[in-house]
């Protein structure tokens, strides 16, 4: 009884377990969470052109359908579905303030399928044979689209693909809104990749397990220049069995899910 009074009295121990406690308790609290709705997008801008007077390269000019533009840029947002639910009949708004949108591309990654228009903008947007688009519906089209997404399954992604031109800065500025009871749309910047997962989670994770590792190590290994080298060789890969643990973690999380 005594030596297992020690053993739990032992530092690394306690270390070892307090982690995993840790994790355990940080991945209940995130699936407690995703049974809410959430829903994150990114938005990517790539420059096509600028329209500019130059002593050097002379004049360049950007059109569009024959018509002068100071800018043309594509721009393309991605949403995705981070929760542990199904959805139906999602609305999907984009709007901007001060970007003139034109021609779009939609998909639903991973199928054939694109996304259509609201029957509420088809409505708004309806021109009668023999009639011409007025002003206002001109500005509806150029300045926001709604979409409905039949089923939006858990961990799909849906991709937004706009020609336009920036009006009031150097680049654009696109946002979405995503209209259904108990879900939360997050915006989320461009992230570095490494695996498929955002760099700074990989490293986190990574950094986790090594301290893990590094407590092994100092319960079996009794030279510290071996557990050094170990340590360092270990730090330059970190990211990549942190990544990979997240992979792990999330086919984990979808089978349960599922």
């Amino acid at each position: 009884m005594n030596e297992l009074v020690q053993l739990f009295q032992n530092q690394y121990i306690s270390v070892v377990a307090g982690g995993l406690g840790g994790i355990l308790t940080a991945w209940l609290t995130q699936r407690v969470l995703n049974r809410r709705g959430i829903f994150s997008y990114s938005v990517t801008h790539n420059r096509v052109g600028i329209t500019s007077e130059d002593p050097v390269f002379g004049s360049v000019a950007v059109t569009w359908n024959g018509n002068t533009i100071s800018n043309l840029f594509l721009s393309t947002i991605e949403m995705k579905n981070e929760s542990l639910n199904d959805y139906e009949n999602v609305i999907v708004r984009a709007y901007t303030s001060d970007t003139k949108l034109m021609t779009e591309q939609t998909q639903l990654l991973e199928s054939p399928n694109i996304l259509e228009w609201s029957e509420k903008f088809r409505k708004q947007l309806h021109v009668e044979v023999g009639n011409s688009p007025t002003d206002t519906q001109w500005s509806i089209y150029t300045g926001q689209r709604e979409y409905v997404v039949p089923i939006f399954n858990r961990g799909q992604v849906i991709r937004i693909t706009y020609l336009n031109s920036a009006q009031g800065s150097s680049t654009p500025s696109i946002w979405l809104s995503a209209t259904l009871k108990g879900v939360k749309l997050k915006y989320r910047g461009p992230q570095n990749q490494i695996l498929g997962v955002p760099q700074g989670q990989a490293a986190f994770v990574g950094v986790l397990m090594g301290l893990v590792i590094l407590v092994a190590l100092a319960l079996l290994v009794s030279e510290p220049w071996i557990i050094a080298t170990i340590a360092m060789t270990y730090g330059f890969v970190a990211q990549i069995p942190g990544a990979y643990s997240i992979k792990l973690a999330r086919r984990i999380r979808e089978a349960i899910g599922g």
